[in-house]
């Protein structure tokens, strides 16, 4: 995994937590977009931790790029901020997670492990924050393009789509519906193709905008 943040006293805390344990290797760190971009770029980390505060810049600058020079890396965020349509801008921009900067160390490595995994992860707090933007734009009325989107689903996918909202993974979907991991894919596959969505969270996001799941009371 690669660090990106603009204090080197919170690099070496992370370097010295990631590499405590085993498996996980800081392939490299930067304190900029420049050197980060550089860094990515050269060394294809399947993970990138990133601050989004970095001084006269931000993290957001560097998240739509990331995809262009490593398409494998997978994003999560580190931050102090608090701001709710940030985190949210992060998710649109392609963020797999955000972990707050006060969470404990055990929550950073468990983060890192999830999204290495193929994961998301959010803060519970913080996925409140975005699934209450979600559902202030959600209408009773659907747009006529996403409702035909919709009705293209079969009564399988949906319930696909139903049991990835509450947070099931491929295998336990399969155990749950009795078929093979393999088939859960095909499924995945299809639904991400028919909704126009990319992953297991911008589905999460689409079925609560748009009513194919209930949100988490």
């Amino acid at each position: 995994m690669a660090i990106v943040d603009d204090h080197r006293m919170v690099r070496d805390g992370i370097r010295m937590l990631v590499e405590s344990r085993p498996g996980m290797t800081v392939v490299g760190e930067a304190a900029n977009v420049a050197d980060a971009l550089a860094l990515i770029e050269k060394e294809s980390p399947d993970i990138l931790l990133l601050d989004l505060d970095l001084k006269s810049e931000t993290g957001l600058e560097l998240l739509p790029q990331v995809k262009a020079v490593s398409e494998g890396t997978r994003v999560l965020i580190l931050t102090g901020l608090r701001d709710p349509e940030a985190h949210q801008q992060c998710v649109r921009l392609g963020a797999k997670g955000l972990v707050p900067k006060e969470s404990a160390s055990s929550t950073l490595i468990k983060a890192i492990e999830k999204v290495h995994a193929g994961e998301i992860w959010f803060d519970r707090n913080m996925m409140s924050s975005l699934l209450s933007d979600v559902l202030s734009e959600k209408n009773g009325k659907r747009d006529d393009p996403e409702a035909v989107k919709i009705a293209s689903l079969t009564e399988r996918e949906r319930e696909v789509t139903g049991l990835v909202c509450l947070g099931l993974k491929n295998k336990q979907i399969a155990d749950r519906l009795f078929i093979s991991d393999t088939t859960v894919r095909h499924h995945l596959t299809s639904i991400f193709s028919k909704l126009e969505v990319s992953d297991r969270l911008e589905l999460v996001i689409y079925s609560y905008r748009y009513g194919l799941a209930d949100p988490p009371k």
